[in-house]
């Protein structure tokens, strides 16, 4: 039964052990993972809060009020009047009332409150969105340096091949006595080297899988296998940086502020009352406690405020302007950046186009250096030299590939794709 289950299990934790990994999920995982992406739903539920705080202006404002007093003198008719008896009022009075104030027309004050709190809404999330974007770099920085770490390891390997056979070669050379031992210990020594190298690369690929794990928030372990696809240059697409967004937000939430102010200026109506007991009531001849209510309709308009809307709103408009030059100042900063980005780009394909050729030459050479070296004509030391030069190449050819992959997706990033 054991067996069995073991049987099971196996083929579940090869396909775990096979596991790939891709640029884009790199992406995906990491912003998932950013905890400033928390901020998304916190933003959202105190947008939400504050729009239900702005819906209440319409409902009806009631203050419950009370006091008790005592003054110095009241109000007293000294006119004597033939067979009638004047009341006088006391001098201590209480009363307990509800006051209420509804509104009836704003000035769209209210409508004006709505617009703006969307508009902060948006910009917030935009802000949020740029702070996200901005984890690609680093996704794109740890990713590379692991993929080129990786494709490292293998050309060395490659070399540490050739290497073993030629030992062999050269100990079978060693043993019929027609070759110097010391050409066996230099290629030893350059395998050594060379498994020394395999370490470095390991230990830096192992490091930057770890810098990717923090980003991600997912474990990746050597046995990932890391899925690089050539990517396209998108040259000739639009710019679609998330900061477009945000400054096209930053300018409607200061619209939406100036419209405010300037509806804060419109003549308000609204209705009111108050409902009382107390003594007096609304009739102050009657020194008994006893019930009263009054209603009405009031309006009021701020017809002059010295100029202080009109400043505050220049204000804004200068406050644009600034935003306009910050999206002025981006949008030269971006065209820059795709500048010296494409010039990497054609930089890296011109040195790749010419690593081939290289490649050709110094594996030429190599090989005759091999020839040489079982025929006697040259020692090892010769042969690795020509062999690492040769090795060399294959890594600048290797470098310069994902150097381009790099440039292009950096290129791409920029530009907002």
């Amino acid at each position: 039964m054991r067996k069995l289950l073991l049987f099971f299990l196996l083929p579940v934790q090869m396909v775990f052990a096979q596991t790939e990994l891709t640029l884009d999920e790199c992406y995906t995982l990491a912003r998932e993972n950013y905890p400033s992406l928390k901020q998304s739903g916190l933003l959202t539920e105190i947008s939400a809060l504050k729009s239900e705080n702005i819906k209440t202006s319409y409902l009806p404002k009631i203050n419950l009020s009370g006091q008790a007093t005592y003054q110095s003198d009241v109000v007293k008719i000294d006119i004597p009047i033939p067979n009638i008896t004047v009341p006088s009022v006391a001098k201590d009075q209480y009363k307990i009332y509800l006051d209420f104030q509804q509104n009836i027309w704003d000035g769209g004050i209210t409508g004006a409150q709505k617009q703006l709190e969307e508009v902060v809404l948006k910009t917030g999330l935009s802000q949020l969105e740029t702070e996200l974007y901005q984890l690609r770099d680093k996704v794109n920085q740890a990713w590379f340096t692991a993929f080129l770490a990786k494709q490292s390891i293998s050309v060395i390997k490659t070399q540490v091949e050739v290497l073993e056979e030629r030992i062999k070669t050269v100990e079978s050379g060693v043993k019929n006595g027609v070759t110097e031992k010391s050409n066996l210990e230099v290629l030893v020594a350059e395998k050594i080297s060379a498994g020394q190298q395999i370490s470095e690369f390991e230990s830096g690929y192992e490091a930057t899988l770890k810098v990717l794990s923090i980003l991600t928030g997912k474990e990746i372990t050597a046995s990932v296998k890391l899925i690089q696809a050539e990517p396209e240059l998108q040259a000739s697409d639009p710019l679609s940086r998330p900061e477009l967004a945000l400054f096209d937000n930053q300018i409607q939430q200061l619209n939406a502020s100036s419209g405010l102010l300037k509806k804060q200026r419109n003549p308000k109506v609204f209705g009111f009352g108050q409902a009382g007991y107390g003594r007096p009531g609304l009739n102050m001849l009657n020194d008994k406690f006893d019930t009263y209510y009054l209603v009405g309709l009031g309006a009021s308009w701020n017809v002059f405020d010295w100029n202080k809307t009109k400043r505050d709103r220049q204000i804004i408009e200068h406050q644009k302007n600034i935003v306009k030059s910050q999206l002025e100042t981006f949008g030269q900063n971006i065209s820059i950046l795709l500048e010296q980005q494409m010039a990497s780009v054609l930089k890296l394909q011109k040195l790749i186009g010419s690593d081939a050729e290289i490649i050709a030459l110094r594996e030429s050479v190599a090989k005759r250096s091999a020839s040489k070296l079982d025929n006697g004509e040259i020692n090892s030391a010769d042969y690795t030299t020509d062999l690492n030069a040769a090795t060399l190449a294959k890594l600048k050819l290797e470098t310069h590939k994902i150097q381009l992959q790099e440039a292009i997706i950096k290129y791409n990033t920029i530009k907002g794709k």
